[in-house]
């Protein structure tokens, strides 16, 4: 039984072990967990350059505040086409939900960030547009200033030259259901809209709402016998997107209407509806529950836009699976006509029932975000599947997903963590862990000591960037460390803080041979003769190859799906159950052999 016992706690400690493989952990940073993406290519040379931008939650509304504390692995994040942490927000903005994360790439020549910051669980904040530089600095925050309750999270689209963004409305009205069939009756009803924002105030420039536009009846949710609704009301259309053209009108999305509106931006009456029960078009497909409607070419006679097809919501499905797709209509023609362009189903053949987005990448690939699980993949204009991702953990999803250049540059240093290891004073090493949080161009870094706080660095060593994490195993005990980050030209990005390296408290403990503790390198002196040589032998590098193979090893161990600790854990349970048997039976055997020399004690084994 002792056995069993054992192989049970080590078979449960394993999972344990491997229960939080699917996300990121950081020496550096160990507050930020950030999601592990599980990644296929199929044509990686056909990809579009850039970043991948995803803001994961785990609740789509604000939760509870508490006083636990809680990694940081929600909000804003930026990857690299690897699925490489480039950037982790969750800390700056305390896990709060963040929506509609993006590159701002039309403001200026310089590289922006855009996005909504939910309302908080009280309400006694309404949330926030954000626009942020490539610092990571905040550069606007824009609040509801008008009577709406909560900036909404659908929408946060700033426009070109930055001076003014557009995002969705919802209003609760109390309306005239006679539209129904019910006269004389009135009702909470959800109204939808939109509003074009000042980015520097957020005063309302603009705004268009459904009541007087878009009837009740128009909706796909609400019919006559539908039972009154306590206010907020009835979400007849549900508004999850609005985007602006050169010529000033307004694309709108509305799911619960089946219907993409065209909108005047001079009068703001509706120039045309595609899709629903009343389409203006003549068309030879069908969509349902879109989201994220976009403007791709527009002019006088035709115009081309992306959305996603859900095809389905959580009660219904009208397709097999959800696709991006790109229509053009031709308003030149009477009546005027809509056809499919292209059409990228979602790869796996699966449904989106909530939330995605599209995006046309500056090469015409498609990128589009299927939203659970973070979900995203990459097309080619004529419909090759080039790559698909998907956060390794079930937990969290990114209502949007998108793909853009982008240079990051932190105002804030590197965090750098060193400590000291060995067994006597001959093979001491000091590890050294750096990570610089935002930074894109990072080819390498370079790694400095001194003896004392205020003594001057000497170069120890550099090693290419790996990962968003770089370590490096520099010889001796070095007490104070610094690094350097490098670019692919050789020109310096930044230098981290010296930090002092930790050391254990007993050397004796950790299996420290010698009975003196050992006292700090003078790096000057260990490493002066090393640095006058072009490529200095390195007497540790094999143990440092052997270090390196070890924590790599690590890291891959921590990746192993269940399979392999379910195999662990049965054969583990398997063979103490057969011991358990085997031990058994021998008692059995045993209680029933004869010993005459001792009838009781014979008589008490067996009972």
């Amino acid at each position: 039984m002792l056995l069993f016992c054992f192989l049970l706690l080590f078979s449960v400690g394993l999972v344990a072990a491997q229960s939080d493989y699917d996300l990121l952990s950081f020496v550096t940073l160990p507050n930020v967990r950030a999601p592990r993406f599980d990644i296929s290519y199929y044509h990686r040379e056909l990809l579009s350059p850039g970043y991948w931008f995803v803001a994961p939650y785990g609740v789509i509304s604000p939760e509870v505040p508490t006083q636990r504390w809680e990694p940081c692995q929600i909000g804003p994040h930026i990857y690299d086409g690897d699925g490489t942490l480039v950037w982790s927000g969750s800390c700056m903005f305390d896990n709060r939900n963040i929506f509609d994360f993006r590159a701002a790439n039309n403001i200026d020549d310089d590289y922006h960030l855009s996005f909504i910051l939910q309302h908080a669980f009280h309400d006694n904040e309404k949330g926030y547009g954000y626009i942020m530089d490539g610092q990571y600095k905040e550069e606007s925050i824009v609040p509801v200033t008008n009577d709406l309750g909560a900036f909404n999270m659908h929408e946060f689209n700033v426009l070109d030259g930055g001076k003014t963004a557009v995002a969705c409305a919802y209003r609760p009205e109390y309306m005239d259901l006679g539209d129904l069939g019910r006269p004389d009756e009135h009702g909470w009803v959800m109204t939808g809209g939109f509003v074009e924002l000042d980015t520097a105030t957020g005063d309302v420039l603009f705004e268009w709402m459904s009541p007087g536009h878009i009837p009740i009846h128009e909706s796909i949710k609400i019919d006559p016998s539908t039972p009154p609704a306590n206010e907020p009301g009835w979400d007849y259309i549900h508004v999850n997107s609005v985007d602006k053209n050169e010529a000033g009108d307004y694309l709108l999305s509305a799911r619960f209407s089946n219907t993409i509106y065209l909108i005047s931006g001079k009068t703001g009456d509706i120039i045309w509806r595609l899709g629903g029960k009343y389409s203006d078009f003549k068309q030879d497909f069908t969509f349902s529950k879109q989201h994220h409607a976009q403007f791709v070419e527009s002019n006088n006679t035709h115009i081309t836009v992306s959305f996603l097809n859900n095809a389905s919501d959580e009660r219904s499905e009208e397709e097999a699976t959800s696709s991006a797709l790109y229509v053009q209509v031709d308003m030149s023609v009477s009546p005027m006509t809509a056809r499919v362009v292209n059409r990228y189903n979602r790869p796996d053949g699966s449904l989106t029932r909530l939330r995605g987005s599209v995006q046309t990448l500056p090469n015409g690939n498609v990128f589009t975000g299927w939203s659970e699980r973070g979900y995203h993949s990459e097309h080619s204009q004529d419909g090759k599947l080039l790559m698909q991702a998907n956060f390794a953990s079930s937990r969290f999803s990114s209502y949007r997903s998108y793909k853009a250049p982008f240079r990051g540059r932190p105002s804030t240093p590197p965090d750098l963590v060193a400590s000291v290891y060995g067994t006597d004073k001959t093979d001491l090493t000091t590890v050294i862990h750096v990570s610089w949080n935002g930074a894109t161009d990072i080819a390498s870094w370079n790694f400095y000591s001194q003896l004392d706080a205020g003594g001057i660095p000497v170069l120890v060593g550099s090693t290419n960037k790996t990962d968003f994490e770089t370590m490096y195993i520099a010889d001796g005990y070095l007490d104070w460390v610094s690094a350097e980050a490098v670019d692919a030209q050789g020109e310096s990005l930044g230098k981290s803080r010296a930090q002092r390296s930790t050391v254990p408290q007993s050397w004796r403990a950790v299996g420290f041979q010698e009975s003196d503790a050992p006292t700090p390198d003078d790096p000057s002196v260990l490493y002066s003769s090393r640095n006058k040589t072009a490529e200095p032998e390195d007497p540790y590098s094999k143990a440092k190859d052997a270090a390196k193979a070890v924590y790599k090893a690590h890291e891959v161990i921590r990746g192993v799906g269940g399979l392999l600790i379910f195999i662990l854990v049965a054969c583990s349970v398997g063979a103490a159950a057969a011991g358990v048997y085997w031990f058994l039976r021998r008692r059995r055997v045993r209680s029933y052999s004869e010993v005459p020399s001792d009838d009781t004690k014979d008589a008490a084994l067996a009972g």
